[in-house]
């Protein structure tokens, strides 16, 4: 069938067409609110994140506007990183499918500017680019502003994180003063707001109300670990789940680099994404990641901005966030498209207040889960294996490979269970340690006369106590820092690293608070059951 385009479809069909081809059935809550007011021709301050559809919102009332006769540049977006503006090019060139004559081009650093200047040359309506490489082609004199009628700041407040102020500022200051600016940010500090004073004319604010940032198909959980045992415990959750693509999220550079050794030495097929890695390296490692080569991708938040992969079965913080709306962004990755998707997050000690503080603003449950022992992954595992081979005996044609497995049973007189269960044992391979060892070893010598002994020193300035109450009776850390704030009088956020075992729970408090805290606690219930706090005994010199 041959394929209609613009001119003979006419404007308004040829944007719905495109948009059905997408699979969009419906607008989504920023889409509905922003593209009435750009059709108007307002200024927009649009809030919202990556994942709600923003890039249709400004998207299609730029298309309306762009005359495809005219060949000069009509429309600059601005985007923090050359992942963004790539994606943002991709989709434009998706809603512009059936319209002939617009050409779409994204220029960023890294990228060979002589070629960027050819395809400049041969006449551009839409530019999706990042600020400084923008800024080297104006003072080429390859870019001209004269003609633009739209501008758009894509993650601004990224773009302000990242140094890029002074370069949207003189942008800004020479395009044509008639203009639509619409600009587009997670969060609104000053910066931002400082931009929309100086640059836009009676703004009108659209935004995702806060209860519409998480996904509701997203499952969310998290897992109190320590430090050096997060590296084992992803990697159960990883065989546990097996996810067909994952996103793992850390707070540094080096982390990430880190992570990604430990992962490939442990057999996994993972990269690593971060601002040091040159754009070749980029692409290779995002085209991996695509096409499923690549079923982990390690990434921090700056270099994960513009990953826009519907496959996405499940996100891991291995670091948590510092920033509340960070975790929006990062689980958003999941459960696109209408799928279900999985979050994890790796607690560390005290990590868990900054938890309950995601929990507050996300206005959502972050669920608690026991970290899978070796068995627990290895039974899941199995599951999923027979499930493959029970699919495989219903759809295949065994009788060759049947006939070779008699032949191996007569020969060594092996029964066919024996058989099978060696195949099994070979495709699963050998697992990791006991789920013991992810703990110290107190917690599994257990009732061998060691339960008091706290296995470490407290941190500086504190004194590690021993009570003898533990998961097993149901008791939370929350639970232990509200009992000893209570009775005591201290405040909460002056209690320290809890590590809290089935039976009993070690807690740093402060070394001159000791004596009133021990003094408190007797006679005290928590959760109602009485409970016996002293000094470890490895901290009686703290």
């Amino acid at each position: 069938m041959e394929e209609l385009r613009f001119d003979e479809l006419g404007l308004q069909e040829a944007l719905m067409r495109a948009v059905a081809d997408m699979g969009f059935e419906a607008a989504s809550p920023i889409q509905a609110q922003a593209i009435p007011v750009e059709l108007e021709g307002r200024d927009v301050i649009g809030q919202a994140q990556t994942g709600t559809g923003k890039t249709a919102a400004f998207s299609l009332p730029l298309l309306e506007k762009i005359d495809p006769k005219n060949k000069k540049l009509q429309s600059l977006i601005l985007c923090p990183t050359r992942e963004l503006a790539i994606q943002v090019a991709e989709e434009i060139r998706k809603l512009a499918k059936y319209m002939h004559g617009i050409k779409i081009l994204p220029i960023y650093g890294g990228q060979d500017i002589v070629k960027q200047i050819r395809s400049l040359k041969g006449g551009v309506q839409i530019i999706i680019g990042t600020p400084g490489r923008v800024m080297d082609h104006m003072r080429r004199k390859t870019i001209k502003l004269d003609h633009v009628h739209t501008v758009i700041l894509d993650e601004a407040d990224e773009m302000l994180n990242m140094g890029f102020v002074e370069d949207i500022e003189t942008i800004l200051e020479s395009v044509p003063e008639e203009r639509q600016t619409v600009l587009f940010s997670a969060t609104m500090p000053e910066a931002i707001m400082n931009i929309a004073k100086n640059f836009q004319k009676d703004p009108v604010l659209v935004r995702v109300l806060k209860k519409e940032l998480t996904v509701p198909k997203i499952g969310q959980y998290y897992y109190m670990v320590r430090q050096k045992n997060k590296a084992e415990v992803l990697s159960r959750l990883l065989d546990m789940y097996n996810p067909k693509l994952s996103l793992v999220f850390c707070n540094t550079k080096k982390m990430v680099d880190e992570l990604v050794n430990e992962l490939q030495g442990r057999g996994y097929f993972a990269e690593g994404l971060h601002g040091d890695l040159k754009q070749s390296q980029r692409d290779r490692v995002m085209a991996g990641f695509r096409n499923g080569k690549t079923e982990i991708l390690v990434a921090t938040d700056v270099a994960a901005r513009g990953i826009d992969v519907d496959d996405v079965e499940a996100v891991f913080n291995y670091d948590i966030p510092q920033d509340e709306e960070y975790y929006v962004h990062r689980i958003g990755r999941t459960g696109r498209a209408g799928r279900e998707g999985m979050a994890f997050s790796l607690v560390v000690g005290r990590e868990i207040y900054k938890l309950k503080d995601i929990q507050r603003y996300c206005k959502t449950k972050i669920h608690e889960r026991q970290i899978p022992s070796v068995n627990d992954v290895t039974k899941i595992k199995t599951d999923n294996i027979l499930t493959r081979m029970s699919k495989i005996i219903e759809e295949e044609d065994l009788g060759s490979l049947i006939q070779a497995i008699e032949e191996k049973i007569n020969e060594e007189e092996y029964s066919s269970l024996e058989l099978a269960a060696a195949f099994l044992k070979d495709i699963l391979g050998e697992e990791s340690e006991e789920i013991e060892e992810i703990y110290s070893p107190e917690q599994w010598e257990e009732g061998r006369g060691r339960g008091r002994k706290s296995g470490r020193g407290a941190e500086a300035g504190m004194t590690r106590l021993f009570i003898n109450i533990g998961k097993k009776q149901g008791i939370r850390p929350g639970d232990i820092v509200g009992a000893i704030a209570g009775e005591s009088g201290i405040p909460g956020k002056m209690i320290g690293s809890i590590d809290m075992y089935d039976r009993y729970t070690f807690v740093d408090v402060p070394r001159g608070q000791v004596s009133a805290i021990i003094k408190a606690m007797k006679k005290s219930k928590i959760k109602g059951k009485s409970v016996n706090v002293e000094r470890a005994n490895n901290a009686s010199n703290s």
